[in-house]
């Protein structure tokens, strides 16, 4: 049993991911960005860290959905949580007609947003090609995002504030010399700060720990960074050290997740228990 899987690119994942990736937008007064595969990440953070004007984002529509859906006869779509992003709610309108013309297809609200979609959307490739029938992997894929979670550390919180994602006094904090700010996406898809640590090694260490304390015990982790390598690095060897069997990825945010995340920001998917 196949079924095809579209996601939006809050995902961060890339063209050839066997994925179809429906492009959410970063605009600002003066320009505007597509978040796809033509994309020049480092033109568009260097603008944005310029940029004094507003900025924000805009999700994909109805009809970008039904395009990326076609006519397959069973989908899978997942999309950012509909806590920060209209995403959903317009890929359950384009459920809607597809249903009308025969179609079967689930929408998964993530609650999260990059790496912690990316572990949904493996798990989906996996029942799919483990020939899973479309209803049982509905029922499974449901079960298994309840063991997955969102992590993140960020240096500046600037955009998610200007766009009333965060706190403007949590903002603020952050942009003090040196202090980091460690927390969660929240039961419902809210971002949770929870920590305020000064300096890199102290937010990845006390990453690490709220990942312990979450459940986690070597299972699948997916980091996405802006441009910090050497952070999703560091926090990648104390995770192994302790957990010597943990199934690591490490990637790039693209866009969407490089606008919120900013630079150096880290987003780390993980599994708990299970």
């Amino acid at each position: 049993m196949n079924y095809l899987i579209a996601a939006d690119s809050s995902s961060n994942l890339p063209a050839d991911s066997g994925v179809a990736i429906v492009p959410l937008k970063i605009i600002t007064d003066q320009r505007e960005f597509l978040d796809d595969a033509g994309l020049d990440l480092n033109e568009m953070l260097s603008y944005l860290q310029s940029y004094k004007g507003r900025s924000g984002t805009s999700c994909p529509n109805v009809n970008d959905w039904l395009e990326a859906i076609g006519d397959a006869p069973r989908s899978f779509i997942v999309t950012i949580t509909s806590g920060l992003s209209g995403c959903c709610n317009a890929a359950m309108q384009a459920k809607a007609v597809c249903e009308e013309q025969g179609q079967q297809v689930c929408v998964l609200d993530s609650l999260s947003t990059g790496p912690e979609m990316v572990l949904i959307i493996r798990r989906l490739q996996e029942l799919s090609d483990a020939g899973v029938s479309f209803e049982d992997a509905e029922a499974q894929i449901r079960q298994y995002m309840t063991h997955t979670h969102l992590m993140f550390s960020l240096e500046n919180l600037t955009n998610l504030a200007r766009n009333g994602r965060v706190s403007p006094l949590v903002a603020k904090a952050a942009g003090l010399l040196g202090i980091r700010i460690v927390g969660k996406a929240s039961d419902k898809g809210t971002l949770e700060p929870m920590h305020k640590c000064r300096g890199q090694k102290k937010a990845l260490e006390t990453l690490a720990r709220e990942m312990t304390a979450m459940g986690f015990r070597g299972g699948r982790v997916h980091i996405a960074h802006c441009s910090n390598e050497e952070a999703a690095a560091e926090l990648s060897s104390l995770l192994t050290t302790a957990y010597p069997s943990c199934d690591i990825k490490v990637e790039h945010c693209a866009g969407l997740c490089s606008f919120y995340a900013e630079k150096g920001g880290l987003l780390v998917g993980l599994e708990d228990s299970l």
